[in-house]
């Protein structure tokens, strides 16, 4: 299993500056790198594309990201995942495999992740409550540190593990290793909330359930800027964890695999300042937060730029009606 400083070295030598990020995964052809966020537009087929997601489509979506999340981080603040009883529902049901307790050293990034973990808990409650009879069941989950798992499957792809990279005999990625760990691992998956509530917006038409998300939009915009200012902290106060700079490689590996489009953004500097200022928002030349569609979240978590129907951090998808990634 690698160390943290074996993966920190790793991220510090695959980053690559945003210029060159669309060439960032051509060496690795569909397998690909880490999270990401999602607006519900669906983009994945013409004749899918056709029907409008109704709301419950969407806020079934949005509930397989929240499964992902709140197990993740449930399990990595207390050692267990969600309660049997906000599992089942339509569709077939799956387990959050791989998860456990996190070691934290630092006993503040311990307490942003119990604070963290109860808020993605009670989201899933919520959604589930607000969808009702036809809420999609707990898909199969994989948030291991298996060196055949999803996030050592998207280190690996980036080049961070394995042959040919700076780490040539790691075989893992562990997100429960260490405080940094956890936290890039917490930075993958909380800018995902972020573009995907901003984006779901146009797409809701019960005001309520616009409100609901809109709520849960700013909890996911507090989580994000705390994963990234924690991050920026740390990484400026000690350099040589390069953590600054793995959020940078991150950001290149997911903003890889959403097309055209250069959307994200690591919490380096940018423009002028440079010295002095962070990159805590990652916002457009407006000022606003970006979006993702369906199909490009899918993308990610499915660890595939292809059009596809699982993979990833969901091996046999998502539950509900918007289950297919974008072709990019």
């Amino acid at each position: 299993m690698t160390t943290n400083t074996d993966v920190l070295e790793a991220f510090e030598a695959r980053a690559e500056r945003r210029n060159a990020r669309r060439d960032f995964f051509k060496a690795f052809g569909t397998a690909s790198a880490i999270a990401g966020g999602f607006a519900l537009v669906n983009q994945a087929t013409p004749a899918e594309a056709q029907a409008a997601p109704s709301d419950g489509d969407i806020l079934n979506f949005a509930l397989n990201l929240e499964y992902l999340e709140a197990q993740f981080y449930s399990y990595a603040a207390t050692g267990n995942g969600l309660a049997a009883n906000l599992l089942a529902g339509s569709g077939t049901a799956g387990a959050a495999t791989g998860g456990k307790k996190a070691t934290f050293t630092d006993p503040l990034v311990a307490r942003y992740a119990r604070e963290i973990a109860a808020d993605e808990i009670a989201h899933v409650t919520f959604l589930r409550q607000a969808i009702g009879a036809t809420v999609a069941a707990q898909p199969a989950i994989d948030i291991s540190a298996d060196p055949n798992g999803a996030f050592s499957t998207a280190a690996r792809a980036a080049g961070l593990i394995g042959p040919g990279s700076a780490n040539p005999t790691a075989t893992a990625f562990d997100p429960y290793a260490s405080d940094e760990n956890f936290l890039l691992a917490a930075f993958i998956f909380e800018d995902v909330g972020v573009t995907a509530y901003k984006g779901a917006s146009p797409l809701i038409s019960s005001k309520v359930f616009l409100e609901a998300a809109a709520g849960i939009l700013a909890v996911e915009a507090y989580h994000a800027s705390l994963i990234r200012t924690t991050l920026y902290a740390k990484g400026m106060a000690t350099p040589s964890l390069m953590l600054v700079e793995a959020t940078e490689a991150i950001s290149n590996a997911r903003d890889s695999l959403d097309g055209a489009t250069d959307l994200d953004q690591g919490v380096r500097p940018t423009g002028t300042g440079q010295t002095i200022a962070s990159n805590i928002a990652p916002l457009d030349e407006n000022g606003l937060a970006y979006s993702r569609s369906a199909g490009q979240v899918l993308n990610i978590v499915y660890l595939n730029r292809a059009a596809v129907t699982g993979g990833g951090f969901f091996p046999n998808g998502v539950t509900g009606a918007l289950r297919m990634s974008a072709a990019n």
